[in-house]
């Protein structure tokens, strides 16, 4: 059977490398602490799993309109409007079944092959194979830890080529966990490239505030959904924001290849969004607790944090005193200290040399994984010597 040279050199998801791996000793009786995986270790709000129970017995349980339910479409818009002060019409968003076929269908609608986009680097792991499956090409433009990784616009514009058809932002960001200044993202806006904007961390941010495209310009598609702020993971919803013109080529594509979103959790994420406010509060506020427990314990033991992150739930730490191969490095520290982390080699060539470490775990987790790594650094050094 032919394999296409795409799906032979799409690169591996480094961190799902790193959780299967994990898994195997795990199955040997082992207790790994889990630092690499950024996914909520809370449950989801009572609320939402209500409605779901509810939209269940109601028969809410076939195809919706290609779009997404209506009252979830007023709900997202309702939120855009209380948050950002932007009005958007129920018309501009598209409902799909989490923030990965969203990227997938946007990078669909916009590029023809040989087309660009630009990442920053560090980026997401999974950005660029969204971007080449659709036989796209990838621009990378550094973003380094003495700016507090921060895009330095002067640089995008540098890279814009008459093939450029969109500028990513992500912020928070992962892996950094940095938030794009409001003054950065107006200057991006103005580089007259339409801006696609990656807003799922949106709501977990502990100092400042975040900001979404859509106060700086309309020439942008926002990418968000449900996963991360509210702990539905599993649920598998997302939305796309998109400018008028790109809805109907969106929309055919999500009758094409999705139908629609799942119907009964479309009406769990309007009780999301409505009534989930106290529990994403609380959730926030014990984030920020294992993120001021994080940091200065990854100081402590040598690894490089110059500037605090602030939003999401990552730290993505400078450990080249260590070593400059951070693959190995974090399957040695998994392997010997039974601790998992990600390889900053997954976000781009400009995070080798870094860990990622995630604090979506509870603040005892994180401090039994500060004490395994000083004891496999300790040995480290030792066994250097």
């Amino acid at each position: 059977m032919n394999i296409s040279t795409k799906a032979r050199d799409i690169s591996p998801f480094l961190v799902m490398e790193v959780m299967e791996r994990a898994a195997d000793i795990e199955r040997g009786g082992e207790r790994v602490i889990h630092l690499e995986v950024g996914e909520p270790d809370f449950d989801t709000p009572e609320c939402v799993k209500e409605a779901a129970r509810k939209a269940l017995k109601d028969g809410k349980t076939h195809y919706t309109h290609s779009l997404g339910v209506l009252e979830l479409r007023e709900a997202i818009c309702e939120t855009y409007a209380r948050t950002y002060g932007v009005e958007v019409s129920p018309g501009q968003v598209l409902v799909t079944s989490g923030t990965s076929p969203a990227m997938t269908m946007i990078f669909a609608a916009l590029l023809d092959p040989g087309d660009e986009v630009i990442l920053p680097d560090p980026y997401y792991a999974c950005y660029p194979n969204f971007i080449l499956l659709q036989g796209g090409r990838v621009v990378t433009v550094p973003v380094r830890e003495e700016d507090g990784f921060q895009y330095r616009p002067e640089e995008i514009r540098r890279a814009i080529t008459p093939r450029t058809r969109g500028i990513v932002v992500n912020s928070p960001s992962n892996p950094t966990g940095n938030l794009l200044a409001a003054e950065v993202m107006a200057r991006i806006a103005d580089l007259g490239v339409p801006v696609i904007s990656d807003e799922i961390y949106h709501g977990l941010v502990y100092e400042g505030r975040e900001h979404s495209i859509l106060e700086f310009t309309r020439n942008a598609v926002v990418i968000n959904g449900f996963s991360k702020q509210f702990a539905m993971t599993g649920w598998r919803i997302g939305y796309l924001i998109v400018p008028e013109p790109l809805v109907r080529p969106l929309q055919k594509i999500q009758q094409n290849c999705h139908i629609c979103a799942n119907a009964f959790v479309q009406w769990a994420a309007i009780a999301a969004l409505r009534e989930a406010g106290d529990d994403v509060e609380r959730m926030r506020r014990i984030y920020n607790e294992r993120r001021r427990t994080i940091i200065p314990g990854l100081r402590d033991l040598g690894f490089g944090v110059t500037v605090e992150p602030t939003g999401a739930f990552y730290v993505l730490a400078n450990a080249r005193r260590f070593s400059g191969d951070s693959y190995g490095f974090a399957f040695d520290i998994l392997e010997k200290a039974k601790v998992g982390v990600t390889p900053g080699i997954d976000f781009g060539k400009n995070a080798e040399g870094y860990l990622r470490f995630s604090y979506a775990r509870s603040v005892e987790d994180i401090r039994e994984g500060l004490r395994r790594l000083r004891g496999y650094l300790e040995t480290r050094r030792t066994r250097i010597l």
